[in-house]
């Protein structure tokens, strides 16, 4: 086990041998380049790279330049060309692209080198265009160039042609004009820039990272759930076609594994545990087992490959919590009692995160002499589950692990099968979050539970969206969660559900509720806590797919997927609504355009302006095509009228059709 070094900021260095004149060429500020080239950019299989650099050198001479990319495992580069998408301003900054076809890590440069042909061709017509006479001195370079490309040439018809280039412009008997004919024509022109050398070349070096995982590491509807409520691992697996009907795409799990009997809570969080009580399954280990056991009452770890087997026929997902912590049960404090921290007296500290405390659970020693052998473990075990059949995993509390441990693990886990996800339950500080995302998780927890004004959404949107962070970061917008009730639901009613889940859904290609949010559970264990009344954490609920929110969710689902402009959110452009309590935006891909218009009022009615602005590139009048109803409206560029009152409709959710 050795740990890794960060590499140097990529820079370009000539791409040649080190006795040549000082390089002429400059390629700077080159992206997608995370952190200067630090830590890769992210994508997914499908996706388009586009890449662009500043690429000049001094003087006039002409430059061309190329993507240099290369697949995972592969041994030999490919090539696309860039071209420069500002020379009308005189500028200097560069595009190509390249797209991406299977998961793990891709590598890509940027080589320029100086168009000698090209520069003395363009000369060359500036001149014949101005009328000017007298052009031998001009016309002896070009031969010279093209006798240098003649060792180039490897076919019968390039060699052909360059020498009767050569043999026109060195021929005193043949008109100028004839010879200017063929030094400029179109043919010549694109055989030398094919074969001639790249004078002067240099490249970006060390080359950049590019991360591509499976397309659901970007886009996916997830459903959260106790098995404990529902049957076991054997009713869950009833509940799969149903789920696969509702447009969920990942079903997650809370821990699985047996639960410690030693200072059990018990219902709503109270210290003392009745005999029924089952206990959090956050407090893991027992008798029976620690992380890699299946709870006795869930089932089995048969079960769970089962259910991941079937689930994966109905295009569905299996996520399954990893959280680093063990009951005073655990079987790792008597066979391992050195991962774990002691006081003074002898005695185990349990976990508290102020004013939280969690006197049900321990938490690893970290520093510990056998760090070595706590990783080996932990690592064992997540390919344990992965091997059956869990390729998703949400991870507890990863901000308060090391990094370092985080970025082997992962490594070692893609290393074992490339296809798995890790989403990151980080509540913490931004640049904790991101760097995590650097490192290697998927995808994170946001702060969008907390967001709930338009100025809060636009502002946190526009920072993930627009962004650095886009390139690296992947926000999973959780609606809520078992330890998270936010006032606005709790107060809102229905309409502040279908609020939330309808910008969850739009605003984010993934995103996710925990089972209950369908049947508008919204009680507080008191007033002014995010904690449930009566919560599943706790206890067992007796549950079932027939909320009466699942329609609309069910909807929803069926409208991202059928429309591209959802699958993305760097493409998100926030409209004026002359109301702060409406919300509107649009999401456009290639042929495909979606605005949204939300309420972020529960309690009464607004109304508002959609304003739709020139710059999207929409006709000047256009049918505004409401999914959710299936209603049509006559839109135009500039403002539309909009209403929108809750028990009515709380969103207008409208597809542009010309």
């Amino acid at each position: 086990m050795s740990t890794q070094v960060e590499p140097t900021p990529a820079k370009a260095r000539r791409a040649g041998a080190s006795k040549a004149p000082p390089e002429r060429i400059v390629i700077q500020y080159p992206t997608p380049a995370v952190d200067d080239g630090l830590y890769p950019a992210k994508r997914v299989v499908g996706d388009t790279v586009n890449v662009e650099a500043d690429i000049f050198r001094d003087g006039h001479d002409l430059l061309r330049a190329v993507i240099r990319y290369k697949p995972p495992q592969a041994r030999n580069w490919r090539e696309a060309e860039m071209v420069r998408i500002d020379a009308h301003l005189g500028g200097v900054r560069w595009a190509g692209s390249f797209e991406v076809d299977k998961t793990g890590r891709w590598e890509y440069t940027i080589e320029a080198w100086t168009d000698v042909f090209g520069t003395w061709r363009d000369e060359l017509n500036r001149k014949v265009t101005a009328q000017q006479h007298d052009l031998a001195g001009e016309l002896s370079e070009g031969v010279q160039l093209l006798q240098h490309a003649t060792n180039e040439a490897k076919s019968k018809s390039d060699q052909a042609l360059i020498e009767h280039a050569i043999a026109t412009l060195s021929d005193e008997d043949v008109p100028e004009t004839a010879k200017h004919d063929v030094a400029l024509g179109p043919e010549l022109f694109a055989t030398l820039e094919r074969i001639q050398p790249r004078h002067g070349a240099v490249s970006i070096d060390p080359p950049l990272a590019i991360e591509v995982d499976r397309k659901l590491a970007k886009f996916g509807a997830w459903y959260e759930l106790f098995p404990r409520s529902w049957g076991g691992l054997q009713g869950v697996q009833s509940q799969l076609p149903r789920l696969q009907e509702l447009g969920f795409d990942v079903l997650y799990l809370p821990p699985i594994h047996p639960i410690g009997h030693t200072n059990r809570k018990g219902k709503n969080n109270a210290l003392s545990a009745g005999p029924e009580d089952p206990g959090s399954p956050w407090a893991i280990g027992d008798e029976t087992g620690g992380h890699e056991a299946v709870h006795r009452d869930l089932g089995t770890i048969d079960d769970l490959r089962h259910l991941a087997e079937q689930a994966q026929q109905h295009d569905i997902a299996i996520a399954l919590d990893f959280a680093i912590q063990c009951s005073a049960d655990h079987p790792w404090l008597h066979e391992h009692p050195e991962w774990f921290h002691r006081r003074p007296d002898g005695t185990l500290k349990y976990a508290e995160n102020p004013p939280k405390r969690y006197q049900d659970i321990y938490n690893v020693n970290w520093e510990s002499p056998d760090w070595k052998g706590l990783w080996d473990a932990l690592l064992k075990i997540v390919i344990q589950w992965v091997d059956a059949g869990i390729t998703v995993f949400r991870v507890d509390n990863p901000h308060t692990k090391p990094f370092e441990f985080w970025r082997w693990l992962i490594k070692n886990v893609h290393d074992h099968n490339r296809d798995v996800i890790f989403l990151a339950e980080a509540f913490t500080r931004r640049s904790v979050m991101r760097h995590l995302a650097k490192i290697g998780f998927t995808q994170s927890y946001t702060y969008f539970t907390w967001k709930n004004a338009r100025w809060e959404l636009t502002e946190y949107l526009n920072e993930l969206a627009h962004s650095e962070e886009s390139e690296y970061f992947r926000p999973n917008f959780f609606a809520n969660t078992p330890d998270i009730l936010h006032e606005y639901l709790q107060h809102g009613g229905r309409p502040a559900f279908e609020t939330r889940v309808t910008l969850a859904a739009t605003l984010s290609p993934t995103y996710g509720i925990y089972s209950g949010y369908e049947h508008f559970e919204n009680v507080p264990v008191r007033e002014g806590s995010e904690e449930y009344l009566n919560s599943e954490k706790y206890e067992i609920k007796q549950r079932a797919l027939d909320g009466p929110l699942l329609p609309y969710i069910q909807r929803l689902n069926q409208i991202r997927r059928e429309n591209d402009a959802l699958h993305d959110l760097s493409n998100v452009t926030f409209l004026d609504t002359a109301n702060d309590a409406l919300i509107a935006y649009a999401k456009h891909a290639p042929g495909n355009t979606i605005i949204t218009v939300v309420s972020v009022d529960p309690h009464q009615a607004q109304e508002g302006l959609a304003i739709v602005p020139a710059n999207l590139g929409l006709p000047p009048s256009f049918t505004a095509h409401d999914l959710l109803t299936d209603e049509r409206f006559l839109w135009r560029i500039g403002a539309n009228y909009v209403r929108l009152e809750p028990g009515i409709r709380q969103a207008h959710l409208v597809r542009v059709e010309m």
